[in-house]
């Protein structure tokens, strides 16, 4: 008899008899833990890694993770930045608005000591706005001077570039923090094809002088564009090469050539000893585009509702990633930046879970 219990409703608008709730509470055994079903222990296999662009493998995982990967990433990697710019003298072209502008998109490089890497700077400053102190000190800020005279460096010059104007870089942002410096280049490649010592800043003339101060800071690039440590960050679905070799069975080689021929990124070979259509080793490196396969072998088939004779999808549990630096920091150390992030927000978020069953 449920005729004195409480009742509920269907959740949508409708006529729905009232149901009887009942209350019913369940007593685990003792010695026994909860196990999440589908549980998933992703993993990491580095494919490629230089200090300004790696290539990984992220399997074991979904869709959501590797975006909250690739978005933390891009978005929340704490950097150095200028923000803050003290203009003493400028007569040179540009006014001090386009050259603050300049200033705050150069990276900001810190290299923590006894190390060679660009690292996360987390550890080493506070964010502007958590700092005790008035204004700026050096647990919050670092701080660069620009000073450069045409007069005085055109001087010293050789006579057959005197009359060649001065290009003001990077290389003249002077750091009270010996740990801290602009990335001047990404590479030494990159350094040796450089017309210039650094990022171009300004150009100067005879008779032109630049002074200034410039405060760097830590934050992310939600905040602003300028603390991104990234220029690109992307992935890319797995992809799933399947071979229908019984269909396969009722082409003949002209054909199974045309289909290898279709396909411009060659994900697929003939064999030339059995005459059958295989997997290209390298076919998950280099699928990109399949429809003209795809067009091809449609117009191959005996019937519309045959099988594919080569089928490329797209697996949802492994990510191809690449990451190139702006310099800020190394390609491993935004990773692992990014990693730090994701478990510092997920620690975060079971405290505040806990918090709730205390209420």
């Amino acid at each position: 008899d449920t005729s004195g219990l409480p009742s509920i409703r269907c959740c949508c608008l409708c006529s729905c008899l009232p149901v009887p709730l009942l209350l019913v509470t369940f007593h685990p055994p003792i010695h026994t833990y909860a196990k999440m079903p589908h549980q998933r222990f992703p993993k990491v296999q580095v494919l490629d890694l230089a200090p300004h662009e790696m290539r990984f493998i992220l399997s074991d995982t979904d869709t959501s993770m590797a975006n909250t990967l690739r978005r933390i990433m891009i978005g929340e990697v704490p950097t150095l930045a200028i923000d803050l710019v003290e203009f003493h003298d400028n007569s040179t072209v540009l006014n001090d608005e386009y050259i603050a502008h300049r200033l705050g998109l150069i990276p900001i490089r810190y290299q923590p000591q006894n190390s060679l890497k660009g690292g996360d700077c987390n550890g080493a400053f506070l964010p502007h706005q958590e700092c005790v102190c008035y204004e700026r000190c050096p647990r919050c800020s670092v701080e660069f001077e620009i000073e450069v005279d045409y007069d005085k460096e055109n001087a010293k010059r050789p006579e057959g570039e005197r009359d060649m104007p001065i290009t003001v870089t990077s290389r003249d942002l002077l750091s009270n923090n010996s740990l801290v410096m602009p990335a001047h280049f990404l590479s030494e490649e990159e350094a040796d094809e450089a017309h210039d010592e650094g990022i171009s800043i300004v150009k100067m003339g005879p008779g032109q002088k630049l002074k200034l101060k410039a405060v760097a800071r830590m934050g992310i690039s939600k905040e602003h564009a300028k603390w991104c440590p990234v220029a690109v960050a992307t992935y890319r679905f797995w992809p799933v090469v399947t071979i229908n070799e019984e269909q396969c069975a009722t082409l003949t080689l002209e054909q199974k050539q045309e289909l290898v021929d279709a396909c411009p990124d060659r994900i697929i070979e003939l064999d030339e000893v059995t005459g059958k259509l295989v997997e290209a080793e390298n076919s998950w490196d280099i699928a990109t585009f399949t429809e003209d396969l795809s067009t091809t072998q449609k117009a191959m088939k005996q019937r519309p509702e045959d099988d594919d004779f080569v089928t490329v999808e797209q697996a949802t549990d492994r990510f191809i990633f690449h990451v190139e630096t702006t310099g800020a920091m190394d390609a491993e150390e935004i990773l692992m930046s990014a990693l730090r992030v994701l478990k510092d927000r997920l620690n975060y978020l079971a405290q505040e879970v806990e918090n709730l069953k205390d209420l």
